[in-house]
């Protein structure tokens, strides 16, 4: 009988556990403070059998794809202006967090109403973030090329978590089909000559490089984004592990923009991909129904 006892004590301590870190992952993202409920009939923008729900399905990945994607992406001037100038990043990270992954859950996993609804605010949202750039050059938000440029990143990243942590085998026509799927939201927010296919996505970030650029102000966001404190992603050691995989999972020409191509930071990139693969199948069962 106390065996039995302190095997129903395992038990209830275990799921104690699970319940905790998959209500912190939750509240990471603010998953329980958005509505996904669909009407009958009503697969949102892309459906169950989606590329797109496959890929934005899983946690752990789309957490070092979300980090990694906002690190390419303020590699642009006129994205870095836009966090640096209208944003509160100063005050930490985790709201930018939040929001991104919220517009990315209603977009894929929400009505088709609710999408409609989420993109329209974040274009009215973006009609309001205009300003200068050092050198005088005006910027805007809702500029269709730098919408295309936001995007693109952003796919790519999460493309890349995929490969790297989730499916490493996912065929070539499915990793198309997400680029062609996702391309529907660019399209929606304003963006143009959007990429389609992992070899337009591929050409198109290719030929952006020479516009991209490092200063003061990318520094200082980039470190404030990976110094996040412990509380606001997963926690202790699994907070570093997972922001060093996000570094390591950029592409060898962004990590060398950033100043992160030394060996030693290579050697540390091997050990964060281990580790975030072991965080990842601890996060997966804290999720699971």
């Amino acid at each position: 009988m106390g065996r039995g006892a302190d095997d129903g004590g395992g038990v209830a301590l275990t799921d104690q556990v699970r319940t905790a870190i998959g209500d912190r992952m939750r509240g990471m993202v603010g998953s329980t403070e958005i509505d996904l409920t669909r009407p009958d009939g009503d697969d949102g923008l892309f459906g169950p059998g989606s590329a797109t729900w496959a890929v934005h399905g899983d946690f752990p990945s789309m957490l070092i794809g979300g980090t990694a994607s906002l690190l390419m992406q303020m590699l642009h001037p006129g994205a870095l202006a836009g966090v640096w100038d209208h944003s509160d990043f100063r005050r930490g990270m985790a709201g930018r967090l939040k929001r991104t992954a919220q517009f990315v859950t209603v977009t894929t996993y929400g009505s088709t109403e609710a999408a409609h609804a989420a993109i329209g605010r974040v274009r009215r949202i973006h009609a309001r973030v205009v300003g200068t750039l050092p050198d005088g050059t005006p910027y805007a938000a809702d500029d269709p090329a730098l919408l295309t440029w936001v995007h693109a990143a952003e796919v790519d990243c999460f493309l890349r978590a995929h490969l790297a942590y989730r499916d490493p085998a996912m065929p070539m026509a499915r990793q198309d089909a997400y680029i062609f799927e996702m391309a529907q939201i660019a399209h929606r927010l304003g963006a143009e000559n959007v990429p389609t296919s992992r070899a337009t996505l591929s050409r198109y970030l290719e030929a952006m490089r020479p516009a991209l650029r490092v200063d003061h102000r990318t520094r200082d966001v980039a470190r404030r984004l990976l110094d996040q404190p412990t509380g606001e992603m997963v926690g202790g050691p699994a907070n570093a592990l997972m922001l060093k995989a996000s570094v390591d999972l950029l592409p060898v020409w962004a990590k060398r923009l950033h100043g992160w191509d030394a060996p030693a930071q290579a050697r540390a990139g091997i050990g964060a991909r281990w580790g975030a693969a072991g965080i990842g199948q601890v996060m997966r069962w804290a999720l699971k129904p």
